[in-house]
């Protein structure tokens, strides 16, 4: 474990070191600071030698749009109850998420000299959720990921206690439910 935590301490470290040396995001640079040349800078830089008029047309156009629009602070976003819906949603799946992990390890019976392998699953999972989401969320919208995602959600959660409740029965349940597990958290970070 130790190993396994230092080498995420590792890959931060790489991380501070160099963000200093990559380019702001182009839409930060024109929609939050304004600054123009620095964004087609930005542009240069991250995509190379082109013509890029058309992207900057839209961030402009995008920047026209939301003129109005104040950004919030984070405590103001909390403030807001427009967003208490969506936050009781997050906060529930969050806290399920956390309290049933342990729970549904001890329910399937799993061995302990395993239960360090499932949680580097899990990790793996989230991570391979992360990336597949970034790549086609400009695909399908998020409205559409977030309804998935949900029904998704719902669809392995009901698989989940069906093997849970065979695991005594059938020896082979107890692994479907790790991988039950491990789609769940990918349908989570795809999804909500």
């Amino acid at each position: 474990w130790n190993v396994l935590l230092s080498f995420s301490g590792l890959v931060a470290l790489i991380q501070l070191l160099f963000l200093p040396f990559f380019p702001e995001s182009p839409p930060y640079l024109l929609l939050q600071k304004g600054d123009k040349a620095g964004c087609l800078k930005a542009m240069k830089q991250l995509w190379g030698e082109g013509n890029y008029h058309t992207e900057f047309e839209d961030l402009m156009k995008e920047k026209a749009v939301t003129k109005g629009t104040k950004i919030m602070s984070v405590l103001e976003v909390l403030r807001e109850p427009s967003v208490y819906p969506q936050l009781i949603t997050m906060l529930l799946v969050l806290l399920s998420l956390q309290l049933c992990g342990l729970k549904i390890f001890q329910t399937a019976n799993l061995r302990e000299s395993i239960i360090p392998y499932v949680s580097l699953g899990v990790s793996i999972s989230e991570l391979i959720s992360v990336i597949f989401c970034s790549s086609i969320i400009d695909r399908f919208g998020r409205r559409i990921l977030l309804c998935g995602g949900y029904l998704l959600m719902a669809l392995i959660l009901v698989l989940l206690e069906t093997s849970l409740l065979l695991s005594d029965q059938f020896l082979w349940m107890r692994y479907c439910s790790v991988v039950l597990i491990f789609l769940f958290i990918i349908a989570y970070g795809i999804g909500p």
